[in-house]
């Protein structure tokens, strides 16, 4: 935490009186179990209190992403990342467009799924002498990207792809693909 966030917070706190941040600890605990019961009577399914609180549509639209995308609060999103339409962006995932990534429209990018645009391994094994390594990365429309995949920086995969769960995609594939693996590989 940096120092001038450290001094809000406590001069926060420190203008509460104890019974003051009780009442807000109980109006919050409210809170959650209101959205949570309004989540499984309507959706059947409990979320993480942050993720009841924020609405996806509403921060995919603050991003500039296409209509009707959705992207979960969890995901972390890092440099320049341009989104298509009707996208869903799932929770615990990592967008990296240091390098630059565009994912297209209609696709899937479930939970758990990291996609890169640069590394830093010639900058680690140089003792921080080399720079970072940045490239462009592109994923087409109508692709599906499985749980827990990660896409290195620079890959492009093509249009209408499927890639399987927990794959490691380190080179390109045409539209049109079924790949998984770790290398991913064609498998269709």
């Amino acid at each position: 935490m940096n120092e001038s966030n450290k001094l809000n917070r406590e001069a926060i706190l420190s203008a509460l009186q104890d019974s003051q941040l009780e009442d807000l600890y109980k109006l919050i605990h409210l809170l959650k179990q209101s959205l949570n019961t309004s989540m499984l009577e309507q959706f059947n399914r409990s979320l993480p209190f942050n993720e009841l609180l924020f609405d996806r549509w509403e921060r995919a639209e603050h991003l500039g992403f296409g209509a009707g995308t959705s992207v979960y609060d969890s995901c972390c999103i890092f440099g320049t990342v341009k989104v298509g339409g009707n996208t869903w962006i799932g929770p615990y995932t990592v967008l990296d467009g240091s390098g630059g990534l565009q994912i297209g429209s209609n696709c899937s990018i479930s939970a758990g799924v990291q996609i890169y645009s640069h590394d830093s391994v010639e900058w680690a094994v140089s003792g921080g002498n080399k720079p970072y390594l940045y490239a462009t990365t592109i994923i087409g429309n109508n692709c599906y990207v499985g749980p827990n995949t990660i896409i290195s920086k620079g890959v492009e995969i093509g249009e209408g792809t499927i890639i399987g769960a927990n794959s490691f995609v380190n080179k390109s594939f045409p539209a049109n693909s079924k790949i998984a693996g770790s290398p991913a590989r064609l498998i269709d």
